[in-house]
């Protein structure tokens, strides 16, 4: 595949774009815009942003509401800023043209991200968590074993009015985890007050966690009665 165009500022035929996502924006918007465009003289100051898929055949992966209205113009030729393919590229695109939401690895996020993230999720327009006290939502989940979530369900148990349905649903706009392998041997204590967290573990360590706390008959047990055991540990 030429990637020679990569980085490059070209005024690029349509036929030779694709789209594959179409743009959510109002059809007013987009017949408006055009019609200011055409009254401009047809030059979009704003390029779209495309993906060099093979050569001289390009896929918009940003700004696609500027690339709607050329259409909508019936432009010959569009004004577009040249990149690679790479998933990579087109997420951070996305993100930059404000067409995605970035997201924060809650695994490892700081008390800052956590607070910024929570803040934004409870200011949104008719927002699930209106009503979450941010510090309380932000000191808990900040001071929890999150490197060892598998989920986010634990945080149900905080008590800091993030509930089980839309509420915790909300999170998954700007959260994403990434837990650490707890090695044989050393799952310590960390997650024994999650069932979720738990479900997360391997029979072998469940049983190295039952041998620990002297739960008798541990090794004939199965992993859901190990956890039920546990729990109530």
């Amino acid at each position: 595949m030429s990637v020679s165009n990569v980085g490059n500022l070209m005024h690029i035929s349509m036929d030779k774009i694709s789209l594959d996502e179409r743009t959510d924006a109002p059809e007013f918007l987009i017949k408006a815009s055009a019609k200011l465009l055409i009254e401009a003289g047809g030059r979009n100051s704003i390029p779209v942003v495309v993906a060099e898929i093979e050569e001289d055949k390009y896929k918009v992966i940003g700004n696609s509401f500027v690339y709607a209205i050329a259409k909508e113009a019936q432009l010959q030729r569009v004004w577009c800023i040249v990149t690679d393919a790479s998933e990579r590229t087109f997420n951070l695109t996305k993100i930059l043209a404000g067409e995605s939401i970035p997201k924060i690895n809650l695994s490892t996020a700081t008390r800052d991200e956590i607070q910024s993230a929570l803040q934004y999720l409870i200011e949104k327009p008719n927002s699930a968590l209106k009503g979450v006290n941010l510090a309380s939502a932000t000191n808990r989940i900040e001071e929890a074993p999150r490197q060892n979530w598998t989920n986010l369900d634990p945080i149900i148990k905080m008590k800091c009015g993030i509930t089980k349905g839309k509420k915790l649903d909300a999170l998954k706009e700007v959260f994403y985890l990434t837990p650490e392998s707890i090695p044989e041997g050393d799952t310590a204590e960390v997650v024994t007050d999650s069932d979720s967290s738990l479900k997360g573990l391997t029979i072998t360590q469940l049983k190295d966690m039952a041998k620990r706390k002297g739960i008798p008959g541990y090794n004939k047990k199965k992993k859901q009665e190990l956890i039920t055991l546990l729990l109530a540990s």
